[in-house]
């Protein structure tokens, strides 16, 4: 059974027994609410919590451990010699799954029988030209190895779907019986449905921690095995990155680096001064009706995805700096896909992020300092410079900060606006590429997830993970601190 309405069918059998376990605590009062320890709804919700949450937990447990168990099933009965020299385990398990798919595939369609597909005696010349037509086969030519396992690793996933539907209908037929067993006026309904919300709320709240670390550890994982192929000191140590998913590729890290913190720079040097001026004018000159309506409008820059920024570096701002710079002008200008187009771009999006946070930070400075000011004479512009700005200096830093990690995590106008060129050059005119967009790049298309050209991804989002990280603790450490100063 698709696992889609699985969970329909769970759903609909806890919303019954959130009706029958009400109906059957107003029985058991004989219609006489006030005979109950709690209000008939706790009833219900407990009949209904006993029934779908331990249901749900073995169907997320079981989704999450079938695959990896049955894998490791067929990868123990692969011969020992079909793992070619330099290639990886990884790799025959993919082909064997994309067989699967295909002969799943081809089943669907009419073109194949289920005996037919299951069968051990198989003609391996027919398998392989359908699967090739269904376009799921890595390689061009299906081995009987891989056909058998391929044919292993369909029964033996139909097999535990099968027990995982019959396991979990079970589990929900007994936390149904079990949960009207206890609707009786006695039970403390009301103390076990808030202390099962309470570990719910516990659960959901602990999930965002376990969803960072799942993200950590499977970056760590595959960046350990990146470098057990490619030598680390090769990767941080090159300045040239060339990928061939042919061998011999260099994958230095530098180049990418640099476009990274070169684009990043340009935007900041757009963002900070036009951000920073917005919010002094809003925070100190602006009337509270203008302020009321240009803050909002300034911040709707925040809520446009990045891929129409992206398009809008394309279509306008590239083309526009092609006709001033490039041959129409100065002649400096090749393409409108380089570095200055997606910093422009970049610090137009970056311009809300510190602008509203650096306005945040200043209207937080006392107004008794302002006053203090006053009364020693200075003027508005004088107060701002010599006592409001440098009491907001460290927030300020902050919110530059964390407009620059946003910066440096961007892709898409990177990926519109800047080109795909790796290199290590100081012209702003010319077309250079992020680690983001080569994090993309490696992971589109159909080469071999073992192989260096993919796993390289994850050593890059593990890079630009540690600097975002230790961007965004730096500045939140410096507003924190701030913070503190005047609370």
């Amino acid at each position: 059974m698709p696992v889609f309405w699985l969970v329909l069918i769970l759903l609909a059998l806890g919303v019954g027994g959130y009706v029958f376990g009400r109906s059957r605590a107003m029985a058991s009062a004989g219609g006489d609410s006030r005979k109950l320890h709690s209000l008939p709804n706790y009833y219900g919700s407990n009949v209904a919590i006993k029934a779908l949450v331990p249901s749900f937990l073995v169907l997320f447990i079981w989704l999450i451990a079938q695959p990896m168990f049955i894998s490791s099933q067929i990868a123990g009965q692969l011969p020992d010699d079909i793992v070619p020299e330099g290639g990886s385990i990884g790799l025959i398990m993919a082909e064997v799954r994309r067989t699967a798919e295909g002969i799943d595939a081809i089943v669907a369609a009419g073109g194949m029988t289920e005996e037919m597909a299951s069968s051990g005696r198989a003609d391996i010349t027919d398998f392989t030209a359908r699967l090739q037509e269904a376009g799921q086969v890595v390689t061009g030519t299906v081995t009987q190895p891989i056909l058998r396992a391929a044919q292993s690793y369909r029964s033996m996933t139909a097999t535990g779907s099968l027990a995982m539907t019959v396991v979990v209908l079970l589990m929900t037929a007994a936390g149904l019986v079990y949960g009207l067993r206890e609707t009786f006026p006695e039970f403390r309904a009301r103390n076990v449905v808030e202390a099962s919300v309470k570990m719910l709320l516990i659960a959901a709240a602990s999930l965002a921690i376990l969803t960072t670390i799942g993200i950590v550890l499977s970056l760590v994982f595959n960046t350990v095995e990146f470098f057990r192929i490619y030598p680390a000191s090769d990767f941080f140590g090159s300045l040239t990155w060339s990928p061939s998913f042919q061998g011999n590729s260099q994958l230095g890290i530098w180049p990418l680096l640099w476009g990274t913190l070169y684009i990043s720079v340009i935007a900041l040097l757009v963002a900070v001064p036009i951000g920073l001026f917005a919010a002094i004018y809003l925070s100190e000159y602006a009337p509270k009706s203008v302020r009321a309506t240009a803050k909002p409008l300034l911040e709707i820059l925040a809520g446009i995805p990045t891929i129409v920024y992206g398009l809008f570096a394309l279509l306008t701002v590239g083309p526009m700096l092609v006709k001033v710079f490039g041959d129409g002008g100065l002649g400096w200008m090749q393409s409108g896909t380089a570095v200055m187009t997606a910093g422009l771009v970049m610090g137009v999006m970056l311009i809300p992020f510190v602008s509203s946070l650096s306005d945040d930070i200043i209207n937080a400075v006392p107004q008794a300092m302002r006053d203090g000011s006053f009364g020693l004479g200075a003027t508005k512009s004088e107060t701002i410079r010599q006592v409001v700005l440098p009491a907001a200096l460290p927030g300020i830093v902050g919110a530059i900060l964390l407009a620059a990690s946003r910066a440096i995590g961007e892709t898409m106008i990177v990926v519109l606006g800047a080109g795909a060129a790796a290199r290590l050059s100081l012209n702003p005119f010319e077309a250079m590429t992020t680690v983001t967009a080569k994090i993309v790049s490696q992971l589109t298309g159909d080469s071999d997830f073992a192989s260096p050209e993919a796993l390289v991804a994850f050593a890059l989002g593990m890079t630009l993970f540690i600097i975002t990280l230790g961007l965004n603790v730096f500045a939140l450490y410096i507003v924190r601190k701030y913070r503190e100063q005047y609370e």
